[in-house]
């Protein structure tokens, strides 16, 4: 298989698995567990499932050295506060619109690299970027007769934010750049781990799930938009680059409108259309000058 179409078909797996957090995040939050208490489970299952997975069937080793650590840290912890912010938001708006805004992502990892690693910023990154932004604006009316929270977008904003930085940092930091995707994901989902066993007190506040089907929500959780979200991602960011892969993303939020709608009866209004239709035509526009290039 060629790179770029194994770069393509990871990255879109990688963001159709990501575009699931909702569909399992939600009923844990409906029955009453903490956005730090379900996180911590599913990082904490992906974490076992996958350093089993590497350690006996693949037998990688895992040693870093003390620079890659840091580095690795650094990674983890954005990781996993994009996760965080991105579940915070969907206590003040709909998923669907949640992981929409989310979707703003690629457009920042396109000002990122035009800022710090001096990728020209054209006419068409210009004009992509307000197609984005307009199409957030006409996403602000979520449900009949209300508006979106203000703290739930900016929380949402900050998780595109730092997700970006993520991608970037993955594709461009010299010290990591090499390292297989399968070891870069266990120490991104072991130091995104202790973000919570912090918040949680190291886990004296633990909230416990108590249902079989919370269970296998919270397993879905950590193997979905977790483990296979992160595998795929890795591997299509060091295959066909971190503007490429960000705008694969474009399913994300395609994939949790259908599981909002189908699933937890959220609106589907023409506004949200015309938003979500505005977001897409803005982060294509970086597609077809990235294949030019």
């Amino acid at each position: 298989m060629k790179r770029n179409t194994a770069g393509i078909i990871n990255g879109i797996i990688a963001s159709t698995s990501y575009g699931t957090n909702p569909l399992f995040a939600l009923p844990i939050l409906a029955s009453g567990v903490g956005i730090n208490s379900i996180l911590f489970y599913r990082y904490a299952i992906a974490t076992v499932i996958y350093g089993v997975w590497l350690k006996f069937v693949k037998k990688i080793p895992l040693k870093i050295n003390l620079k890659e650590f840091f580095i690795l840290m650094c990674l983890g912890l954005l990781f996993s506060f994009s996760s965080l912010t991105l579940f915070e938001g969907f206590k003040y708006i709909e998923a669907g619109i949640a992981c929409t805004i989310l979707f703003i992502y690629p457009i920042l990892v396109a000002l990122i690299m035009t800022i710090f690693f001096k990728e020209r910023l054209t006419k068409t990154v210009v004009f992509a970027i307000v197609l984005t932004f307009w199409g957030i604006l006409l996403l602000y009316k979520g449900k009949p007769d209300s508006s979106l929270n203000i703290h739930g977008v900016s929380v949402v904003l900050l998780s595109a934010l730092l997700y970006a930085i993520y991608i970037v940092g993955v594709k461009n930091i010299k010290t990591i750049k090499h390292m297989k995707a399968d070891k870069l994901n266990f120490y991104v989902m072991v130091f995104g781990l202790l973000v919570y066993i912090y918040n949680l007190k190291f886990c004296s506040e633990l909230e416990l799930i108590d249902k079989p089907v919370l269970w296998l929500f919270a397993c879905c959780l950590a193997i979905f938009p977790t483990i296979i979200s992160l595998e795929t991602l890795n591997i299509a960011i060091k295959l066909i680059g971190s503007t490429s892969t960000a705008v694969l993303g474009a399913l994300e939020p395609l994939t949790a409108i259908f599981f909002g709608v189908i699933f937890f009866q959220e609106h589907l209004t023409l506004r949200i259309i015309t938003g979500v239709v505005f977001i897409l035509s803005g982060v294509f526009l970086i597609v077809l000058r990235h294949k030019h290039n």
